[in-house]
């Protein structure tokens, strides 16, 4: 089976692109490669982030890669954290301290309309491609749930009564950003086996 390195060191996002793509590729993550670095991400936009991570792997460690970069965009917050999500409370925060921050910054405010985005890029074959997921909801006033991570507890995707974290794995994955962007992603690597 060939293998594809996915650009990250967040178990939960390893774990959940394993479950998708399981059977079509191994998929392994950075440690599985001895990576321990700090992969730059310096961009100020999604895509770029996403492809400065793959195109770090390819550079160092010769594997075809994928990564993604995933933001959330509040309305009422003029599309912030976006990029920023994942530190949005700082250089070394938690994702507990970033929950706690929205729903800081949250309070009091009716309209409460967010998206989580994701971008994939891949490099494969000595070529790039991009694919992109939205899922449309709101941040809710509270937290409910207690699977997924990052902003899960306090998002609840448009047409749902759960939030990402009250959701089954497999319910996320179906209706998720990075799901969506996935989705597109095992299309393309299906044409080409």
């Amino acid at each position: 089976m060939e293998t594809l390195i996915i650009a990250t060191h967040n178990k939960h996002k390893l774990q959940e692109i394993q479950n998708i793509l399981q059977g079509l590729y191994e998929v392994k993550g950075l440690s599985d490669i001895g990576c321990t670095d700090e992969i730059p991400e310096t961009g100020n936009n999604l895509k770029t982030n996403a492809l400065q991570k793959a195109s770090y792997v390819k550079e160092h460690y010769g594997y075809d890669c994928f990564a993604d970069d995933t933001g959330l965009e509040v309305d009422a917050l003029n599309g912030a954290p976006g990029v920023y999500s994942a530190r949005y409370a700082g250089e070394h925060c938690s994702f507990d301290d970033n929950v706690a921050k929205m729903l800081r910054e949250m309070e009091g405010k009716t309209q409460r309309n967010a998206r989580f985005c994701t971008v994939v890029a891949l490099i494969k074959n000595g070529e790039t491609h991009y694919f992109e997921g939205v899922v449309e909801g709101e941040i809710l006033t509270e937290r409910h749930g207690n699977e997924g991570f990052g902003y899960d507890p306090i998002f609840r995707p448009k047409g749902y009564e759960k939030s990402f974290a009250e959701l089954t794995t497999e319910e996320k994955n179906a209706i998720s950003h990075r799901g969506r962007a996935v989705a597109k992603l095992i299309d393309f690597l299906k044409q080409q086996k």
